[in-house]
């Protein structure tokens, strides 16, 4: 030491650099940030080891309000600060003007943004004196005293961690943080106050992401989970005693004894609870917080943590209610957390709080249960325990409206629990929402609007007095896209709620044009496609507004998107079942178009089925069905059609297969052997696939072994020919001879057959994807590829 070597480090200097200024986010405060940059210097002079650090300083302005002159105030604060330089007077000036007109804010608005620490401050144990920081030695060695000075002691020291700017020198401390961690271990039990105190010093060093290390070091997490389960345990202890005692006094109510009994136990009780929700409200905070880490948050999954939550769930503490509900919240994002709060009947505590005064707490659970609510067992848990009434009428409350409606949009997407919005005030209040809007519509609310218009029941009540009026009027003034789609859900139930949309086909009709967007125009043909109304003159609507052209223009591959064509074939389909309607068509040519679009698109199920309905349409007016019959290939389509795999496309070829097959001799016959020859194959088959040595085969042969078709010929079979209804009977009593003679005009007087239109009643329009039906989901996208 005394002989320093030449080159050794001889001085220091230190320098200020970078200075910045900026207002504090909340407070009446200025935020300096600056860099401090220190430098070891050698003996000649020269740098030889440098460091930099930034730093911060906060000035609160405790005297700063609407009155108080900023130039005078600025001019003191860049005295008094000497990291300030006088060049920024005129910054510092500005700032305080900024400051002084910012408007205060919101207090509820800042009680919506749950942050973990920011629940009501513990003040811990009274006492006289102030800490002191240069006395942190004096405050430890308290420590190692009884429980009262450990007390003591562990409240000076939380109160020096109660201000941020001590936490840095705290942790340098090793010696004070090893004792409260002991002294927690050791005497939690002893004291709550002084468990309640300790926790609260790491849970401030918790509020730092920088200090959780620290924390964990000591093991307090742990610690605490071991606290809590041992608090919830002495709960349910106390709850038996006082039931007991309550139980006694009620029996015998004339016992004064039992009464003062009930009464001092029960005020023990609630000295008791106000000191163990204190202590829980800390130490789940200060969880909270370590579960930052996903690693760590695991391990106390792995504790039970989801189940001592809930069962919290039951207090009425809204500060200790705030932090488990935001603690689930937290955990809810993943499916082993939401799996136990399934189990443990979370949602049915939830619902309790639903709504609730304390605005923070009712904003939380709402967003636990929008978590929840993706699950589809959860959605009928909080239908059953009646959340939907209660959620609905939180629309009313805007601060709450947004999670509402998302709330209540995941329980309309379950078709089992659509009717029952109309019995709240739920869609009234979704409809004024609408009306009220400006231009711009929230995509949660008509989102949810369009899921309500596919149920029956809701579309009344939606359309009650002018809704309907002054939704198509929305709609076409503004070419809303996604109003149109919830009109469109309105459109497709039978009864009153279809007849009025009677008054609006012209409206309807004259957005369909080449001028439009496509996606507009495929909702309003969707529309007009749902109503199959007898009133309905449809020939006019055509003749109109000149849709005949336009149709048929849109039936050509690649001429639009596929979704806007799928919509063109079934307005056709719609249109057709008039017979003036039909023969328009027809005569225009639409035929050969659908056939070659049956052709592009023959892949695809929904285009295939959508057209054949066409066809049947076609065929099952007089007017149209030589046309189709005589003049196109349509009945050779569909009888390669007439296997298809889809049950849908099947059907409708049946239906229009039967009426061709009675109306023309030679396709008749062809539809005849077709039927026979895919039977015989489809027998065939099964044979050859059968080991012939295996006996094996219960359901084909008698307990004899004697087949149970008998000595009969296998090709004697009725069911394989073809049968028309009303012609062959089921049971192979007329022979298939008889439809030849049918044909031929043989079969007399008195098997007289009804006429095609009265024999035959039209399909029903083969469901299709792009339609909407009540028992589907219905908020699709415009764009859904087909298949």
């Amino acid at each position: 030491m005394d002989s320093l070597q030449a080159g050794d480090p001889r001085y220091l200097k230190r320098r200020v650099k970078g200075c910045t200024l900026d207002v504090h986010p909340t407070e009446r405060a200025l935020i300096v940030q600056y860099e401090v940059e220190a430098t070891v210097l050698g003996e000649l002079g020269n740098p030889m080891v440098g460091e930099r650090k930034e730093c911060q300083k906060i000035i609160r302005l405790k005297s700063l309000n609407a009155h108080t002159d900023t130039s005078s105030l600025a001019r003191k604060v860049v005295e008094e600060c000497r990291l300030i330089h006088s060049s920024k007077l005129l910054e510092v000036e500005q700032l305080l003007f900024y400051l002084q007109n910012r408007k205060p804010t919101n207090d509820n608005q800042e009680k919506k943004r749950i942050s973990p620490g920011d629940f009501t401050p513990y003040a811990g144990v009274e006492l006289d004196e102030e800490a002191s920081i240069n006395s942190i030695d004096a405050y430890v060695e308290l420590l190692y005293e009884d429980i009262q000075e450990k007390i003591r002691g562990a409240t000076l020291i939380f109160q020096l961690a109660r201000n941020p700017d001590n936490l840095e020198e705290l942790i340098q401390n090793e010696t004070a943080l090893g004792a409260l961690a002991r002294v927690l271990r050791e005497d939690w039990k002893q004291s709550v106050d002084l468990a309640t105190t300790i926790i609260y010093v790491f849970f401030c060093f918790s509020s730092f992401s920088q200090f959780h290390g620290l924390v964990t070091h000591f093991k307090i997490g742990a610690l605490c989970m071991n606290i809590i389960e041992h608090e919830l345990k002495r709960y349910d202890l106390w709850q038996d005693e006082l039931q007991k005692k309550k139980k006694a006094y009620e029996e015998f109510s004339e016992n004064l004894n039992l009464k003062k009994e009930h009464e001092k136990s029960f005020r023990k009780y609630q000295s008791l609870l106000t000191k163990q929700e204190q202590i829980l409200r800390v130490a789940l905070g200060l969880l909270l917080n370590l579960a930052e880490d996903t690693r760590t948050e695991l391990k106390m999954r792995n504790k039970n943590i989801v189940h001592m939550l809930v069962k919290i769930l039951d207090r009425e503490d809204e500060e200790l209610l705030l932090v488990v509900v935001s603690f689930l919240k937290k955990l809810s994002i993943f499916l082993e957390n939401k799996n136990d709060m399934a189990e443990t009947f979370a949602v049915e505590k939830l619902a309790r709080l639903v709504p609730c005064e304390h605005e923070e707490l009712l904003s939380t659970n709402l967003r636990l249960l929008l978590n929840l609510s993706f699950d589809t067992s959860l959605r009928s848990q909080m239908v059953q325990t009646g959340l939907l009434p209660k959620v609905s009428s939180l629309l009313a409350d805007e601060g709450q409206r947004q999670l509402s409606m998302c709330i209540l949009y995941h329980i309309s997407m379950d078709d089992r629990f659509k009717s029952m919005f109309a019995e709240t005030d739920c869609i009234p209040q979704l409809m004024k929402m609408v009306f009220d809007c400006g231009e711009e519509i929230d995509v949660e609310l008509i989102s949810l609007c369009i899921n309500l218009a596919a149920n029956k029941s809701n579309a009344r009540v939606i359309c009650e007095g002018n809704g309907l009026k002054m939704l198509m009027k929305r709609a076409v003034k503004l070419k809303d896209v996604l109003v149109m789609k919830m009109i469109r859900n309105l459109s497709q139930h039978n009864g009153t709620t279809k007849s009025l949309f009677l008054d609006h086909v012209g409206d309807l009709a004259a957005q369909i044009s080449e001028e439009a967007a496509e996606e507009f125009v495929i909702e309003c043909l969707g529309t007009l496609a749902n109503l199959t109304i007898p009133d309905l003159d449809w020939a006019l609507v055509l003749k109109e507004y000149n849709l005949v052209p336009y149709l048929k223009d849109r039936l050509k591959p690649g001429s639009a998107e596929d979704d806007l064509i799928l919509e063109v074939v079934i307005m056709i389909g719609t249109v057709s079942i008039d017979d003036s309607c039909a023969a328009m068509l027809a005569k225009s040519g639409i035929i050969p178009a659908l056939i070659e679009l049956l052709n592009a698109q023959q892949e695809d199920d929904e285009f295939v089925c959508q057209i054949v309905y066409v066809f049947y349409q076609m065929v099952f007016h007089k007017a149209t069905r030589d046309v189709i019959v005589k003049d196109t290939q349509a009945p050779a389509y569909l009888i390669d059609l007439m296997h298809d795999s889809n049950a849908e496309i099947r059907k409708v070829c049946d239906n229009t297969l039967d009426i061709i097959a009675e109306y023309d001799e030679e396709w008749g016959k062809k539809i005849q052997n077709e039927k026979f020859r895919w039977y015989n194959g489809q027998w065939l088959e099964m044979v050859e696939n059968r080991p012939m040595d295996e006996a094996g085969e219960p359901f084909l042969f008698g307990e004899d072994g004697e087949s149970f078709i008998g000595d009969r010929d296998i090709l004697e079979r009725p069911d394989l020919f073809y049968s028309a209804e009303g012609i062959v009977s089921a049971d192979g009593a007329i022979s298939p001879e008889f439809y030849a003679d049918f044909q031929n005009g043989e079969l007399g007087q008195t098997a007289h057959m009804s006429s095609v239109s009265e024999q035959f009643v039209p399909a029903d329009r083969p469901v299709s994807a792009y339609g909407f039906r009540p028992d589907e989901q219905f908020f699709y996208n415009y764009n859904t590829a087909s298949r």
